[in-house]
């Protein structure tokens, strides 16, 4: 900082050196022209006064920033896994990340929050974005790419097989003998979260279970949605003897339900997940649940969205990611009646 906390400027650069705010500006912007002593005693000067350059300033003379930008509505487990690996894509790459995110938890934010952060970071400060589970589709003016896409999105997106995966748990709660299996559902428009009820339901047809429409409970991944919707199944004369539920989230919630209202797990009702955050295997007992790599979502994501920049992306528009059912102790074999 210079004098009095202000920011420090090209001048102060300048003044330090002895050299004019034009050499300055070409060392800064990597210009012809300038000796390498010259280079060298600037480039001291500025990391001794900790000179950054604008990113307005600097997009307004270049084409790019070398900045990708990151759009989520909140940090939970899910997103910190998912930036861990957008992180590790973009080491040494010479892009820089901003993260934007919503100050409204848990989806009580106003409809088009993506689109308007996305038009704030576009064009002068980011090169490109990512944004994580939105709300709607979205568009920008520079590259973009969505992990977890609305269902029927044509922007460029990573997801993992969350059919394949549904399918996986439910087949395994099937296989342990239970056939009264309810279901909490994500948020209504994400095609995770319709691919995760599809998953269900055709585990379901497939062993010859009739669907029951009461045993589908219609949640957001939300955790603290969950609560009242866990509640409701587990009051049933016939509640079901097993709760899938679409995130890792909802089912932990479901658990400390069951736990309220004196179940035992995996005693008196088995529990599943899906997503393999580090608290589900932590919870007790340990969660079943499906792995969908979410540190791999965020750096394919980045990957992609590197090479979109760069103008060099030959892969296709869209990247489906394999999972992988993770058996705990929450699933066990059903007694005999609820």
């Amino acid at each position: 900082m210079a004098k009095g906390g202000a920011p420090v400027t090209m001048s102060d650069v300048a003044q330090l050196a002895g050299v004019s705010t034009a050499t300055v500006s070409r060392v800064v912007n990597g210009r012809y022209g300038v000796s390498a002593s010259t280079v060298t005693h600037v480039r001291l000067a500025i990391e001794r006064l900790g000179y950054e350059p604008s990113l307005v300033a600097t997009s307004l003379r270049r084409s790019r920033t070398n900045v990708l930008g990151l759009v989520t509505h909140t940090f939970q487990s899910y997103t910190a896994e998912v930036l861990k690996g957008v992180m590790d894509a973009l080491s040494q790459s010479g892009f820089d990340l901003i993260i934007y995110a919503n100050s409204d938890l848990y989806g009580t934010y106003s409809d088009g929050w993506e689109q308007r952060h996305l038009a704030r970071l576009s064009g002068t400060l980011t090169d490109g974005c990512i944004a994580v589970t939105p709300s709607g589709e979205v568009r920008s003016g520079t590259p973009i790419v969505v992990i977890d896409p609305v269902k029927g999105s044509t922007v460029p997106s990573v997801t993992a097989d969350n059919f394949a995966g549904a399918t996986a748990v439910v087949e395994h709660l099937l296989g342990l003998g239970h056939r009264r299996i309810g279901f909490i559902a994500g948020r209504a428009g994400l095609e995770a979260a319709w691919s995760r009820e599809e998953g269900y339901r055709r585990a379901l047809a497939k062993a010859g279970v009739s669907l029951d429409p009461r045993l589908i409970a219609r949640g957001s991944f939300n955790p603290e949605s969950a609560a009242p919707l866990a509640r409701a199944l587990l009051d049933r004369v016939d509640r079901p003897t097993a709760i899938f539920a679409a995130s890792d989230g909802m089912a932990l919630k479901t658990l400390e339900v069951a736990k309220d209202l004196g179940l035992s797990v995996p005693g008196d009702l088995s529990v599943a997940g899906f997503d393999n955050i580090p608290e589900s295997a932590l919870a007790e007992p340990g969660l079943t649940t499906v792995d969908q790599s979410m540190d791999r979502l965020g750096y394919e994501a980045a990957r992609m969205l590197k090479s979109l920049v760069r103008g060099d992306w030959e892969g296709p528009g869209q990247i489906v990611l394999p999972t992988r059912l993770v058996v705990r102790g929450s699933t066990a074999v059903p007694k005999t009646s609820p």
